[in-house]
C-alpha cells in the first residue's frame, strides 16, 4: 500500500523514543506486524496504517510520503506556534478541516514573519469562507444552472485576466 511506510514508521519511532513493544501496546498491533512493516516484508493494510497513525498521533498520510516531503510540516509548525494556540481556543472553526488545510494555515506568514493571534484568526476565517464558496460553486455546477454559472465565470475570468494584463503592462 505504501512504499514509504517502513521508513516513516522508523522515523516516527525514533522521534518519539518508542520501542516496538511500546508501539504495539499503544496501537494494539502485534509486534511481528510492526517488525514486518519496518523491514519492508509486510505491506500494511489501510486499517493498520490508521491504527499506527492514531497511536503515534500523526495524520495517516505520513506513511505515504517521502520523509523529506514531511520536513516542511515540522518547519511550518515551529515557525508559526501561535496557530496551535488558536486551534485550542477556537476548535469550532476547524469543522471538516483536512490535513492539507492545517498545512496551509501553518505555512502562512504575516507582516514581518509568523502569524499573530489575530492574523491566524483572519486566515482561518478566509479559508473557511473560501471553502464555503467552493461548496456552493460545486453544487451550482452540478445543478441545472451549471451553464449559467460557467458563463458568468468565463466573463468574470476574462475581466480579471484583462485587468491583470493591463496592470503588468502598466508596471513595466
Amino acid at each position: 500500500m505504501s512504499e514509504y511506510a517502513g521508513e516513516n514508521l522508523r522515523r516516527l519511532l525514533a522521534d518519539r523514543g518508542l520501542s516496538i513493544r511500546q508501539l504495539a501496546e499503544k496501537t494494539g498491533l502485534d509486534e511481528r506486524t510492526i517488525r514486518g512493516i519496518l523491514s519492508g516484508a509486510n505491506t500494511p493494510h489501510a486499517r493498520t496504517l490508521h491504527r499506527l497513525a492514531r497511536g503515534l498521533g500523526v495524520p495517516a498520510d505520513e506513511f505515504f510520503l517521502l520523509p523529506s516531503q514531511l520536513l516542511y510540516r515540522r518547519f511550518d509548525r515551529q515557525t508559526n506556534p501561535v496557530v496551535e494556540e488558536v486551534m485550542q481556543s477556537h476548535r469550532e472553526l476547524f469543522t471538516h478541516w483536512t490535513v492539507a488545510d492545517f498545512d496551509e494555515l501553518h505555512s502562512r506568514v504575516g507582516t514581518g514573519g509568523a502569524l499573530t493571534f489575530e492574523g491566524t484568526l483572519a486566515a482561518i476565517h478566509q479559508m473557511n469562507r473560501k471553502r464555503e464558496l467552493h461548496e456552493k460553486l460545486d453544487l451550482l455546477l452540478e445543478s441545472s444552472q451549471a451553464e449559467v454559472v460557467r458563463s458568468i465565470m468565463d466573463v468574470l475570468y476574462a475581466q480579471v485576466s484583462l485587468q491583470a494584463q493591463e496592470l503588468s503592462e502598466f508596471g513595466e
